[in-house]
């Protein structure tokens, strides 16, 4: 979808204000000042963001805005200038037992030789050990997790020869076999068909439903309000964050996304009752 083209979006009242920092230790992910450079620009410059537990939760702004550096920065995975990030209240790198992370598709290497289970079982690793034994308790979960993404008909089909949004749905049941309380997803919907789409946000929702929380860099504004409880609206600095209802306004997207949205006529937008 272009960047101008966002007849559908549903918007909260402008009238709302970003919620007040819900703190460290009441917060499943949270980062404080967290700067990221690549070279002499920054990806991302002083961010502060608390994602709240039980919740589920979208990272949104233009291309180049530091959505997905966000997630890396906070999990280690590309170093920080500065900052730092907790889970539960703790340091991430001590919570890595209750965090699952699914990476962007195009990042992964998908012609590597390995069936659908075998990608699943990864997500047992911690179970498993270096050298570990499958049994067939193992086995059980990753077809159980495959069945809650509908693949449980592909475990013994080579992960290559899956399409995009299968290969996906295999990648997020990677992630359910880890049990975590903590899921981060770097935009889980790229590239997918409508019906994974669903598939995959019906059982994101089922998660939160269950009290876990998730994370999710997401592009598309016109789900927003539909899809996510919270938002953080991010192009490098922090515009704004708290739940959808409050902050998902066209004052703050305008803010957000700059000159990509001044030929949106605002009034063609549709505000939800509020």
């Amino acid at each position: 979808m272009a960047q101008t083209d966002l007849p559908n979006i549903v918007l909260a009242a402008n009238d709302g204000q970003p919620v007040r920092d819900a703190g460290l230790a009441d917060s499943a992910l949270a980062v404080r000042e967290m700067t990221v450079s690549y070279g002499q620009k920054p990806a991302v410059f002083s961010v502060d963001a608390s994602f709240g537990e039980g919740r589920l939760a979208a990272i949104v702004g233009p291309n180049g805005a530091g959505k997905s550096t966000l997630l890396k920065a906070a999990l280690g995975i590309v170093p920080r200038l500065s900052g730092h990030a907790t889970a539960f209240g703790i340091p991430v790198e001590h919570a890595a037992d209750r965090i699952a992370y699914v990476p962007q598709r195009a990042s992964v290497d998908w012609e590597f030789p390995t069936r659908v289970i075998d990608v699943v079982l990864m997500g047992l690793y911690r179970q498993l050990g270096l050298l570990g034994r499958v049994r067939t308790k193992h086995l059980d979960t990753a077809r159980s997790c495959l069945a809650r993404v509908g693949m449980e008909d592909f475990a013994d089909r080579q992960i290559g020869q899956l399409s995009g949004g299968q290969q996906q749905r295999v990648f997020l049941a990677r992630a359910l076999a880890q049990d975590a309380d903590l899921y981060l997803l770097d935009e889980p919907f790229a590239g997918v068909d409508a019906a994974t789409e669903k598939a995959i946000i019906d059982v994101l929702k089922a998660l939160r439903d269950e009290q876990r929380t998730v994370v999710c860099v997401h592009h598309d504004l016109t789900t927003v309000a539909d899809y996510f409880d919270d938002v953080l609206l991010l192009n490098v600095r922090k515009i704004a964050e708290g739940p959808v209802a409050q902050v998902f306004t066209a004052d703050n997207l305008q803010k957000t996304y700059g000159g990509r949205l001044a030929t949106v006529h605002i009034d063609q937008l549709r505000l939800a009752a509020g």
